[in-house]
């Protein structure tokens, strides 16, 4: 199999789709692996370790695109890579479809097959969405610390306070990968946090955190109450494929203090929050009622390196398979499937 890996153009993203070593094992497995010249720089990644492991070097995503039938990126095709395929590729990727309509038009309209990294599924898990949702999950504790800070037009508070000053209050919205690292994470700044979530097995995960952390059943008076208490809300409601239900109306981020943080993690599958709009690193945040809003559609771009290193574990033995002849017999990644020549497949999307 010819394998292409182009160099992502999404605004500020930095991730590479396989790390040399990992292109190495498909190498040794006998496929050609071309890669565009560049595409592992911001990942720390040389064209020159790729090329010792056997990889082609090409000048431009065209050559990637038109030499190759396996196509594996991180983010969706944006912009000119939308012209560059065609029927016969296999696209491997994030896509995010429930929330992009006018990228799910142009994908039935190339007709090729695509299978979204975040569709893939073994059992309940969702194996290579599972890595940037653990990123994603610790970034939003992160940035959300910082966007606190007066100068950023926070609160100005200490997350974790400290003896005689208040510890901070943080809402996380969901407690599957994304929101269990946000209120690990959380907890171990020392905040107050409250976790949402519908199955009991979920809150009683959260609950083992510490005893600085408080497991509930989101009923609507409950998440209405702690919100307008938090300094901090991380939203990270996930339906596999489809997209994000609204579990925050704008009208409970109106009782937020002024210079609260909101950060949404599921904007990617169009925002668990009402006032949610997608941002990039370029302009990350905006704020609404007095309250901050940090909705970027890749935030473990922020770390290129880690996250590379972390997916591309994750993915190479489904690349392995999709190189294949017989991948659609691979359940899980048969579940991935978004769309494939000119229909869509995917249940989430209505197929």
């Amino acid at each position: 199999m010819r394998i292409g890996i182009p160099r992502e153009i999404k605004t500020l993203e930095g991730r590479v789709g396989l790390v040399p070593e990992a292109c190495a094992e498909l190498v040794k497995a006998g496929h050609r692996v071309c890669l565009e010249t560049g595409a592992g720089d911001a990942s720390g990644f040389s064209d020159e370790a790729y090329r010792a492991l056997g990889v082609d070097i090409v000048a431009d995503a065209a050559t990637v695109y038109g030499e190759n039938e396996l196509i594996v990126k991180v983010k969706e095709p944006v912009g000119e890579e939308l012209g560059l395929l065609r029927e016969g590729h296999l696209l491997f990727s994030y896509l995010h479809l429930a929330a992009n309509e006018e990228l799910t038009r142009s994908l039935l309209e190339t007709g090729l097959t695509a299978v979204a990294f975040e569709t893939v599924q073994e059992g309940e898990r969702l194996p290579l969405l599972a890595p940037m949702s653990d990123i994603a999950g610790r970034l939003a504790i992160q940035i959300g610390t910082t966007l606190l800070h007066r100068p950023q037009g926070g609160k100005g508070l200490l997350l974790g306070g400290l003896p005689a000053a208040e510890r901070g209050r943080v809402v996380v919205l969901g407690a599957g990968n994304a929101g269990g690292n946000a209120a690990r994470m959380a907890a171990a700044l020392g905040a107050q946090v409250v976790v949402f979530d519908k199955k009991p097995a979920a809150l009683e995960r959260m609950r083992a955190l510490g005893e600085n952390v408080t497991a509930l059943y989101p009923y609507t008076a409950e998440v209405t109450r702690e919100v307008a208490r938090a300094d901090l809300v991380v939203g990270a409601v996930l339906i596999p494929g489809a997209s994000a239900p609204r579990v925050l109306d704008a009208g409970q981020v109106a009782a937020m203090a002024e210079g609260g943080v909101v950060v949404d993690i599921a904007v990617d599958q169009g925002g668990c929050i009402e006032t949610t709009r997608p941002t990039t690193y370029e302009a990350p945040t905006y704020r609404v009622d007095g309250v901050t809003h940090f909705c970027v559609t890749n935030m473990p771009g922020a770390v290129p390196r880690s996250a590379s290193q972390a997916l591309s574990a994750s993915l190479i033995p489904y690349v392995l398979e999709l190189a294949g002849a017989d991948w659609r017999a691979h359940p899980a990644l048969r579940a991935g499937i978004n769309v494939e020549r000119g229909r869509v497949v995917h249940p989430g999307l209505g197929g």
